[in-house]
């Protein structure tokens, strides 16, 4: 399952594209939060959502289908400048560092930037090549309940402390010598996939 308009690499040359990646289980109003918020403080002219056939991290026997969760999201990202595409299963790729490669050699035109929660930047130590990823592209990172905000959030924000830029600056992330990075003082919300699917076990049928 590939969007259409996913398949022409020339048409995106120049454009400023956040990835938001994850399993979409299911896609809820934290992702259209972040993802336009993303788009006004980043300056970007389109947000993807990368629905993941399968997250490593994740266990297969609480995740829906691919096609129902690409449903979801497709409801839910109403907005013309988010896209939804599960391009994942057409690069044949499972790992964000293996799929951001991917994405640039078929979009090499394309000024990308990973977008993630601040959990997200806790935990990517358990990522594979995780450093890669800061190499690759810009990443911005979005505050999320539990987690301090601030530019000291674990061992990866340590690691790459010296590419950290000040959000006064986000709107030009896109354009940044990687590795480069900043973390947004969105507002929090509140929304769990976690909750959701214990509170609607029809999800998972």
């Amino acid at each position: 399952m590939i969007k259409p308009h996913l398949r022409n690499g020339a048409s995106f040359s120049g454009l400023k594209i956040g990835l938001l990646g994850g399993s979409f289980n299911p896609a809820h109003d934290g992702h259209v939060a972040m993802s336009l918020y993303a788009l006004k403080r980043l300056g970007l002219d389109q947000i993807w959502w990368l629905v993941s056939p399968q997250n490593p991290l994740n266990s297969a026997a609480e995740m829906m289908p691919l096609d129902r969760r690409m449903a979801r999201a497709a409801k839910l990202a109403t907005h013309p400048r988010l896209m939804v595409t599960s391009i994942e299963s057409a690069l044949g790729t499972r790992y964000t560092a293996d799929t951001l490669r991917a994405l640039k050699r078929r979009f090499p035109g394309a000024q990308f930037v990973w977008l993630m929660g601040a959990d997200n930047l806790w935990q990517i130590p358990r990522w594979k090549d995780w450093r890669a990823i800061f190499h690759i592209v810009p990443v911005a990172v979005f505050r999320r309940p539990a987690y301090p905000a601030g530019r000291n959030l674990g061992k990866a924000a340590t690691r790459f402390g010296k590419a950290w830029h000040s959000p006064t600056k986000a709107a030009r992330l896109a354009r940044q010598t990687v590795p480069a990075w900043v973390m947004l003082d969105n507002k929090l919300n509140y929304t769990s996939a976690t909750k959701l699917r214990k509170d609607n076990p029809a999800w998972q049928k």
